[in-house]
């Protein structure tokens, strides 16, 4: 990707920001209850409609639409997202104690899964059509079939209540405390991925220069991990971007089920409390980190087919 082309993309990103800022403060504007009485209530105080109608006029929530979103805008710009109405901490302190939590979960979620996937893919396409292929084929289609949250609540009950290994509740600060999410999330990514790679080997397989790679006398295995597995990876890198993203976004079902301090539980009880400051901040976060890993992924083309530096 050209320098030319990556400003282009970072403008359209800035674009795309601004239009998810605007939409998600008119929703949450449009959103029912009010904010000061939230406010009041978690705060422990009486919402008396006299406190209500003071703290709405100091807070500005009586101003137009449009006045409060370029206000909250403009702060949002110089990074203060607002102070939560349930928590009392700035939304920002938030996001970022819960971000780390959610990437070590992510990371280890990927990793577990290219373990699993890449080998099972590969095995699978090498042995197309025989019972190893059908005996993978059958394993993956039952994994993606498989809910994650029916897959956590079954783990947490096999290793947390029988065997009583793993902690119930995940404090996120140590390994055994991820496993079981982990492994929730990479077991339906591992039956997806596999047979994406098992269709893109195939795909490489039935190549011309793998045929004449072979009529060459090259190595069936050199041929498969030198030149079949590399250009297979565009499909894959473009898969392994999204999953990031959408993981980093917040796996909020396998997070509330395992009471893990990330990113998704902590969506979850902003919603559940109507805090519209932590709603705002996370959607903007969440789309920011989104569409810088779709860029980083495209840019990362370049380095793994040489085809797309010749093409710029």
């Amino acid at each position: 990707m050209s320098r030319k082309k990556i400003i282009s993309r970072i403008i359209q990103i800035v674009i795309v920001l601004f239009g998810i800022s605007f939409l998600t403060f008119l929703l949450t504007y449009l959103a029912p209850g009010d904010p000061a009485q939230i406010m009041l209530t978690s705060s422990g105080v009486m919402p008396t409609e006299s406190a209500v109608a003071e703290l709405r006029e100091r807070m500005g929530f009586n101003d137009p639409f449009f006045v409060q979103y370029f206000r909250w805008l403009t702060n949002a710009l110089h990074g203060d997202f607002g102070t939560s109405f349930s928590l009392n901490k700035p939304v920002v302190q938030l996001l970022s104690a819960r971000l780390w939590p959610t990437l070590k979960l992510t990371l280890f979620s990927m990793i577990l899964m290219l373990i699993i996937a890449v080998p099972l893919g590969m095995i699978s396409a090498v042995k197309k059509d025989t019972w190893i292929d059908n005996l993978v084929r059958g394993i993956t289609f039952f994994g993606v079939s498989l809910p994650n949250f029916w897959v956590g609540l079954l783990l947490m009950l096999c290793f947390c209540v029988r065997i009583k290994y793993f902690p119930v509740i995940s404090s996120g600060g140590d390994f055994k405390s991820m496993v079981l999410p982990s492994v929730t999330l990479a077991i339906a990514m591992s039956a997806k991925y596999t047979r994406q790679v098992r269709t893109a080997i195939l795909e490489e397989l039935s190549s011309d220069y793998v045929v004449g790679a072979r009529a060459r006398g090259v190595k069936e295995w050199k041929i498969l991990w030198l030149n079949v597995f590399p250009n297979s990876l565009l499909p894959l890198i473009t898969m392994f971007g999204l999953s990031v993203g959408s993981l980093l976004g917040g796996t909020s079902v396998v997070e509330v089920i395992f009471s893990y301090p990330g990113l998704g539980s902590l969506a979850v009880a902003a919603i559940t409390s109507n805090d519209y400051n932590l709603i705002q901040g996370y959607v903007l976060w969440i789309a920011l980190i989104y569409m810088v890993i779709n860029l980083l992924v495209d840019i990362s083309y370049n380095f793994v087919d040489p085809r797309m530096r010749l093409a710029r």
